[in-house]
């Protein structure tokens, strides 16, 4: 159940996404589009909810509940950065705005980008890790935990894999073939984002 449950999720996070976007830029109903977005926490919150009820009913801890527990953290620390994204080219292809800029390919803007995104993955280990942990604490020396523990190392394990590539791009920053001036970074929200989009002729 918690599998399918998973699957159900992030399905549902790109029909909510899409259904989002095409309500603001090809609707133009802005409200809709709104309600629609803050929706998608809601998907994690009903994983969360389900998962706790499983092993509350007595359901053996398994690798299912260690990549639910992965799954939210992974959403929390990147969904909205995902939408952001994609909010940006729709904004573009979609609403006429300017073109996202893409992120930083050379020198030290590229690694402050390879920085940030290592934080948000140290998010998404912190979450992961703090809800396995809280797993182990209710389940108790009564029931094997040993696949809890183990996705914990594995988010671990990632967050380390992941420290040591964005360590890379610092220690040895990539130099520019053509000697240009790196682009800022998409992580930060895209000027349509920030509501500064062609305003919506259309609001529902």
């Amino acid at each position: 159940m918690v599998v399918a449950l998973i699957i159900a999720c992030e399905v549902g996070f790109w029909v909510l996404l899409a259904l989002g976007l095409a309500a603001r830029y090809l609707l133009k109903w802005r409200r809709t589009s709104v309600f629609l977005l803050l929706c998608e926490p809601v998907l994690e919150l009903v994983l969360f909810a389900v998962t706790a009820w499983d092993l509350k009913n007595g359901a053996e801890p398994g690798w299912e509940h260690g990549l639910a527990a992965l799954y939210i953290g992974y959403t929390v620390a990147y969904g909205h950065y995902t939408i952001r994204w994609l909010d940006g080219h729709a904004a573009h292809r979609l609403g006429g705005g300017p073109p996202p800029v893409k992120p930083p390919r050379y020198g030290m803007a590229r690694a402050r980008h390879e920085g940030r995104l290592w934080l948000r993955t140290l998010l998404a280990a912190a979450v992961a890790c703090a809800l396995l942990q809280g797993a182990v604490w209710y389940v108790g020396d009564e029931g094997d935990v040993s696949s809890l523990r183990a996705f914990q190392w594995a988010a671990l394990r990632a967050l380390g894999i992941h420290g040591l590539v964005a360590l890379a791009y610092l220690i040895w920053p990539k130099k520019d073939p053509a000697g240009g001036s790196a682009a800022r970074p998409v992580d930060r929200a895209p000027e349509e984002a920030r509501g500064t989009a062609r305003p919506a002729t259309t609001k529902r």
